[in-house]
């Protein structure tokens, strides 16, 4: 195994503080350290990354660019620390950690209604989310189970069909109101909201009912859902997404239906997980519940 080059956490800990206190003396207060300590620990810091990271002006501290972006990491570390110091201080033995990767919006629109029970039935089994946009090695990134959207075929991955995309033009009433359109062709005199992982729905929308048009990839684009339904709820055009990203939107009529066409993928939103951990008891029972819901 190589060996890593890493500082120390105390080194870490000594830098973060004073660079939020802008002060080694305050920063040594806090720690219960001299400020020499303090002082010390930051310099060995400092050659052990061969950068400076604090610079004085007329007496003051202040960051250098190197040490603004370590900072900003720093913080990331120690905070990951502190939670997982806190949750072994805190574990009884009885409990197992699920670690589960999903798309943000499939995870807020579609999975998160399905957690509550599984959670009440399952008082030992602990959740750990994480967000993904892209398909990933999941023992790579030590996770147990992942929401992927695709084909269905991942290599050395068990996959399970959950969903199947059916995408519908969507828009604020009130835009329509006031557009009206009385054909499908029409629609290409509204601005047209795109998702960048979808570069040709709109394309495919206008051409599978046969309407020709040069300005089916015009318009704005979005990398996720969230900001592209808000910025069709607040008229900012017409959207083409998948149905159960806006369903509560349709329900509380924050948006309408532009067209009653449906598009549909040759993808899908799959539950997956690696084959080996097919039998362990916290993976099994979460995928027997999960898809279970969905038959």
């Amino acid at each position: 195994m190589t060996s890593r080059t890493l500082p120390s956490t105390a080194a870490m800990q000594c830098f973060e503080a004073a660079a939020r206190h802008m002060s080694f003396t305050r920063a040594a207060d806090e720690l219960s350290l001299t400020q020499s300590a303090v002082s010390k620990q930051v310099a060995q810091l400092e050659t052990h990354l061969q950068h400076k990271l604090f610079r004085r002006v007329r007496r003051n501290l202040l960051l250098t660019p190197e040490g603004a972006i370590f900072l900003s990491d720093v913080r990331k570390v120690l905070a990951q620390i502190e939670m997982s110091t806190r949750t072994i201080m805190t574990y009884s033995g009885n409990s197992e950690v699920l670690k589960i990767a999903t798309l943000p919006s499939f995870g807020a629109r579609w999975l998160a209604d399905r957690l509550p029970a599984f959670l009440r039935d399952n008082p030992i089994i602990s959740l750990e989310f994480h967000d993904r946009v892209e398909d990933f090695d999941l023992e790579q990134q030590d996770i147990d189970v992942a929401l992927f959207y695709g084909h269905g075929s991942w290599p050395n991955l068990a996959c399970h069909k959950l969903l199947e995309e059916e995408m519908i033009a969507v828009a604020a009433p009130t835009l329509l109101a006031r557009h009206t359109p009385s054909n499908v062709a029409e629609l290409t005199e509204l601005p047209l909201l795109h998702l960048s992982t979808r570069p040709d729905a709109w394309h495919r929308w206008f051409s599978e009912q046969g309407v020709a048009t040069d300005r089916s990839y015009h318009g704005t684009r979005f990398e996720s859902f969230p900001m592209l339904v808000r910025t069709a709820m607040a008229g900012g055009g017409v959207a083409l997404v998948p149905r159960f990203v806006v369903e509560e939107d349709l329900q509380d009529h924050r948006l309408a239906i532009a067209s009653p066409y449906r598009l549909h993928s040759d993808s899908a939103y799959y539950l997956v997980y690696p084959e080996h951990l097919g039998e362990l008891a916290k993976v099994r029972c979460f995928v027997e519940y999960i898809v279970g819901t969905t038959t």
